[in-house]
């Protein structure tokens, strides 16, 4: 495919930005029927021959992001725990020979609860994983049931229990909004994920993508609009009597533990995507290239033996710029240096001030010399910010 320049003539980006590393292992247990990453239900998942890909993944594009250095990490899935301690040791020794990943970096490594023991964590970490991403969703069984999870309450404990206890950092993901729940069982889910103290909660609400069991079949009894923008508000207050930032739409963290691989995404970092189905978002001095693998494990397997497991490379053109920068940098609630925007995406903030100022009449953001945010009302209506971007 021909790349044609993106930027006009004396252009373009001085300086790179920042760059990380997302390795995507796409086996889980069992497809839950909300879920629209792409996973795949396995009984034998073929570690072997996919970390063989992996790393030759990796080594073909060497070239895209030669001397740059790595500053975060993360294994997601899927579900990257289902992979032996060893695999995962093989695969960073694997990234350490063939980049620059700096001796300090971000380590995250994602994990369901009913696939986790002690030892296995042990191993993550004596691997290099220096933080654990539990997906819990809740602490509730038929809750748990009813959203199609593998884990138990009692194993959503343990394995808190243990991340808290062999990681200086982790985060615990959690689910409102979901079908039968109402606050006072929101707050049991919180009142027991605070127990844990962990450095990092990450709260969704519950939403039915299209191309899931639950879009196809929504189940009953979900909270209506009122009762969930009344939990998402007891869920900000609380958090925040707790001690926790509010930093991102969906992300609380205590002072200086939020997470380094998801904020390079929200300021629009650059990401090399290696694995099934890996999205990348690169820049380059004249242009910015969104690229995805090839989705389906076994025929990325195959491409990668052939050098074919590029399934589309796009450059993001000067009309889309704002919109790509603004779906992501506006998701964070401080807002963003105004200088943000010319450093990362090569244009004059002037490209986009018509929208800032439409969404400044329509009380959506603020902003002064220094800094751009989304107000309170833009938070709320975050997607209708978005559109005037467009």
């Amino acid at each position: 495919m021909e790349i044609k320049p993106l930027m006009q003539a004396g252009a373009g980006l001085t300086t790179p930005p920042p760059l990380a590393l997302y390795l995507h292992l796409p086996w889980c247990v069992r497809k839950c029927p909300y879920c629209d990453f792409n996973s795949h239900a396995a009984d034998a998942i073929p570690e072997a021959a996919y970390i063989d890909a992996l790393l030759r993944d990796l080594e073909l594009a060497l070239p895209e992001i030669w001397g740059r250095k790595i500053h975060a990490l993360f294994f997601g899935g899927g579900t990257p725990s289902l992979f032996s301690p060893e695999g995962i040791d093989r695969i960073l020794a694997g990234v350490r020979a063939l980049t620059l990943l700096e001796p300090l970096a971000e380590i995250t490594l994602e994990a369901n609860p009913g696939t986790v023991e002690a030892a296995r964590f042990r191993g993550y970490r004596e691997a290099g994983v220096t933080r654990i991403s539990l997906g819990i969703q809740s602490f509730d069984d038929g809750m748990l049931r009813r959203l199609g999870r593998i884990h138990g309450a009692a194993e959503a404990r343990h394995a808190a229990e243990l991340a808290a206890n062999t990681f200086d950092t982790f985060n615990l993901d959690l689910m409102y909004a979901l079908p039968g729940q109402d606050m006072a069982m929101l707050r049991q889910d919180i009142e027991t994920a605070l127990a844990f103290a962990p450095p990092h909660l990450s709260c969704y609400h519950l939403t039915l993508e299209p191309n899931t069991a639950f879009g196809h079949a929504p189940p009953p009894n979900l909270p209506d609009d009122d009762s969930a923008a009344a939990m998402q508000q007891w869920l900000e207050e609380r958090l925040g009597s707790e001690g926790y930032e509010h930093y991102e739409t969906s992300a609380f963290a205590r002072p200086r533990q939020r997470c380094r691989h998801n904020l390079n995404y929200w300021t629009f970092g650059d990401y090399l995507g290696i694995g099934a189905g890996a999205h990348s978002k690169l820049s380059f001095h004249d242009r910015i290239v969104r690229q995805m693998r090839v989705k389906h494990p076994a025929q990325y397997l195959q491409g990668v033996e052939r050098g074919e497991h590029i399934a589309e490379t796009r450059v993001i053109s000067r009309q889309e710029l704002p919109f790509e920068f603004m779906m992501n940098a506006l998701r964070l609630n401080e807002g963003f240096p105004a200088a943000l925007f010319a450093q990362q995406t090569g244009l004059p903030l002037t490209a986009c001030l018509a929208a800032l100022h439409k969404a400044e009449e329509k009380g959506l953001l603020e902003r002064d010399a220094n800094t751009i945010r989304p107000s309170a009302q833009g938070r709320r209506f975050l997607n209708e910010l978005l559109l005037l971007f467009l």
